[in-house]
């Protein structure tokens, strides 16, 4: 289905967008042999009772004092009271429940309590709302009205040794705030290597430099400790102008100085950055697009496999009580009511997996679960529901659980819409499934292949199951990567349990729906893709 179409977004899409920057100090140590590893997930209440979760940042090994990299992005509706909670948890395993993690604080707030401090720093406390030590948590609020982005490609040589004969550098960009210097940016660790070359990256110029090309960015090299205790390798101080001088024949280098061995008598540097790449472009948002015709088109992908129990037994996920609901039309209606809105024609196409389907009764893992190959669309999501009680009966629940068949059959009209070279067509599947995934490395492969597309995947897991393989496939911390090494172009996957709603269909749609605005604009922007008209007031040169 297409989210955009003919009709004008509505007015709560037009407000004011805040970025939210955390840090957190003293916080609770929770390991026993190291420090604890924290995270903070923010929680936005819609109704007053209901919490959703809208993001997590990156978890942090063994460090009490974190300073996450990761904003929070949110509108700000002045009319309205937007009542959120920070919740900081020190990570103990790979699963995505946060609940089975050690809870080390949490601070209820309203988004206007924020923005009209700007910068504000309070206690963590516990459940029972007694202090959670000695925690505190910052956040720092800035209206995002500069939509710019500086693009760097960023390399070292010669950097100090500081284990043996080697070091595991990373980089921190920092801007400099009213209070001190806030982090913008941190890269990846690459280990064991004195002249790294990071990959790729973008950083907001609200983020590094509050939009001013002369303003002071301080940049920190680090040797990677997994007990967090990184060795400090060097710093230097700039400003984005002199990094926009850097080309790939012609870098822009800046010696990397400890300061505490400057003496040293032989002393020059502790190695010098290289910016090979800074260019400054303006991002599309995903308004932008929107509203310039990019249609966003839904596929929806439900699971058949025999381990969802016999629908006609009340024990099953299929089975539909009643009052004529079961998870997955719960699943269905609690995200189809919200992008159907966007929706110009409000027709979706329809897939099953896992079935065995008549007449030859062979098992098929994408099938039309209104039996019409040639024209699977469903009219609106009561269409979708009507065609899903009358396919149950039809087909024999089976298995495997395969989801490449179906990634690869959206995969298909993605890379075709990328051939027209514009921002016309974005695709998104929503799966809707058990558990444990089958074919693995084939749906890794074809993840992969995907995310070089204009394509996101959200997999709604239903039921009690281990979804410990949708949470691999949900890659926030790092790029998925293949069997052979073949790294994702982006994280193309959101991954949401429906039991962590407790029936609310509100926080599950927005969960769900949370990623992707940002999936696509990101996507069109980093291929330099426009909207089909760009209704933007050019700004005075």
């Amino acid at each position: 289905m297409a989210l955009g179409g003919a009709s004008a977004p509505a007015a709560h899409h037009l407000a004011t967008k805040v970025e939210l920057t955390i840090s957190c100090e003293n916080l609770m140590d929770m390991d026993i042999f190291s420090k604890s590893d924290p995270l903070c997930a923010l929680y936005i209440s819609a109704s007053g009772s209901h919490w959703y979760e809208v993001g997590r940042t990156e978890m942090i090994l063994n460090c009490l004092n974190p300073k996450f990299a990761k904003k929070f992005v949110l509108d700000y509706h002045f009319e309205m009271v937007q009542r959120l909670k920070f919740c900081v948890y020190d990570i103990d395993n790979n699963t995505y429940d946060l609940s089975d993690d050690d809870f080390l604080g949490e601070l209820e707030c309203t988004l206007g309590q924020v923005v009209s401090n700007r910068q504000m720093t309070r206690t963590l406390l516990l459940k029972n709302q007694r202090p959670a030590g000695r925690g505190t948590i910052t956040i720092c609020a800035e209206e995002i009205t500069d939509n710019r982005v500086a693009n760097f490609e960023v390399s070292a040589r010669r950097l100090d040794k500081k284990f043996l004969w080697w070091s595991d550098p990373f980089l921190e960009f920092y801007k400099q705030g009213e209070t001190g210097w806030q982090l913008a940016h941190r890269t990846e660790v690459v280990y064991s290597n004195l002249n790294p070359t990071w990959r790729p990256f973008r950083i907001s110029l609200r983020s590094l430099c509050g939009g001013d090309v002369e303003k002071t960015i301080k940049v920190d090299c680090y040797d990677h400790h997994v007990n967090g205790s990184h060795s400090f390798i060097g710093s230097f101080k700039t400003t984005l102008a002199e990094m926009l001088t850097g080309t790939h024949i012609s870098p822009a280098e800046f010696e990397c100085i400890n300061p505490k061995k400057l003496k040293k008598k032989n002393y020059k540097n502790s190695g010098v950055i290289c910016i090979k790449r800074c260019q400054v472009e303006k991002e599309y948002s995903f308004l932008d697009y929107i509203m310039g015709g990019c249609q966003v088109n839904f596929t929806i992908a439900i699971d058949f496999t025999g381990s969802n129990g016999d629908p006609s037994s009340p024990q099953s996920l299929h089975y539909i009580n009643p009052e004529g609901y079961n998870e997955y039309l719960k699943a269905i209606q609690a995200v189809g009511n919200v992008i159907q809105d966007y929706d110009s024609n409000k027709m979706f196409p329809v897939f099953g997996f896992g079935a065995q389907i008549p007449p030859s009764w062979q098992v098929s893992h994408e099938f039309p679960v209104n039996f019409n190959p040639t024209n699977p669309f469903c009219a609106g999501i009561e269409g979708v529901v009507q065609a899903y009680q009358q396919c149950l009966p039809q087909v024999k629940l089976w298995g495997p659980t395969n989801f490449a068949p179906i990634i690869k059959h959206v995969t298909y009209f993605a890379s075709q819409a990328l051939h027209q070279n514009m921002a016309s067509q974005y695709y998104v599947l929503l799966i809707l499934t058990d558990g444990v995934i089958t074919d693995m490395d084939q749906t890794r492969d074809a993840i992969v292949k995907a995310s070089r597309l204009p394509m996101s995947i959200i997999i709604v897991g239903v039921g009690e199951a281990d979804f410990s393989a949708m949470e691999f496939l949900d890659s926030d911390d790092k790029l998925l990567k293949t069997a052979t090494g073949d790294v994702a172009a982006r994280d193309i996957v959101q991954f949401v349990p429906f039991r962590n709603f407790h029936g609310s269909s509100v926080a599950l749609a927005q969960s769900v729906l949370a990623e992707l605005p940002d999936q696509v604009a990101s996507f069109f922007n980093s291929y330099k893709l426009k909207p089909p008209k760009d209704f933007r007031v050019p700004e005075p040169s």
